[in-house]
């Protein structure tokens, strides 16, 4: 394939507990995107979070929303992020502190177990209730400092309305709420993304399957992403690539593509 039609983007998601924007970062919502010049390919990392500590004051290591393994995943993205990606993109959860994806907002359920039922205009979804996590202005909402930070252009944030649950970096699953991370891709000229982040079976691949469903070749690092249940990992990776969404090694020739290689 000619390099004119190879246009990478890296997305990566991983917060401290899963949007806090770096000095000199340009924070993305559905309004604030700029214009950038034309790209082939994105990183996109898809922030995370971890162990239980609902708030988020001076969170744990992995943070409150546990995911298994979850810091292994930092050399791989950390490593991406000195490829020549034109456009390496992070996103995180930035919830307000009664966000409807809390169990605490529904007494008497359970984070983990319990769902709750979220009616639009456009339609009704059920979602799965989770612990308290990236509440908006906590340690907890801001990326892992583990993180190569000061490589990342853009942080996209996500979840700021209470009332909607949004697992995809792009938007909800009746695209009420848009993050305008499509627009900065397009602008980009972007063709394939690349995801890695948190978590595997949820935010990564929400992400993915719409990244695919809007025309780009899409693709997931393994390496750089881990799953809250890690039995569902086949079944994910079999979903996605129904889906036309490859899982790929960080050593394949898809991310060898992006450093110059064939």
């Amino acid at each position: 394939m000619a390099n004119s039609d190879f246009i990478p983007a890296l997305i990566s998601k991983l917060n401290s507990s899963n949007n806090v924007s770096k000095r000199g970062h340009r924070t993305s919502n559905s309004s604030t995107s700029k214009k950038t010049s034309v790209h082939p390919y994105a990183l996109v990392s898809i922030q995370s979070t971890s162990p239980a500590n609902p708030t988020n004051v001076s969170p744990p290591q992995n943070g409150t929303l546990a995911v298994p393994n979850a810091l292994a995943i930092i050399p791989t993205i950390n490593h991406l992020l000195t490829l020549p990606f034109p456009l390496k993109i992070a996103t995180k959860d930035w919830h307000p502190a009664n966000h409807t994806s809390f169990a605490s907002t529904h007494p008497g359920t359970h984070p983990f177990v319990s769902t709750t039922t979220i009616t639009t205009p456009l339609g009704s979804y059920e979602t799965k209730l989770w612990p308290d996590h990236c509440i908006q202005g906590t340690p907890g909402a801001a990326l892992l400092p583990s993180l190569s930070i000061s490589r990342i252009d853009h942080v996209v944030e996500k979840g700021q309305r209470q009332d909607i649950e949004m697992y995809s970096a792009f938007y909800d699953p009746h695209k009420c709420v848009d993050s305008g991370l499509k627009d900065m891709l397009a602008r980009g000229g972007v063709t394939d993304v690349f995801v890695v982040g948190l978590a595997f079976d949820y935010c990564v691949r929400a992400t993915a399957v719409d990244a695919t469903a809007e025309g780009f070749r899409t693709w997931v690092v393994g390496e750089g992403t881990r799953a809250v249940d890690a039995g569902a990992w086949d079944e994910v990776v079999g979903d996605l690539k129904e889906r036309g969404v490859r899982v790929v090694s960080v050593d394949g020739e898809e991310v060898a593509r992006v450093g110059g290689g064939k």
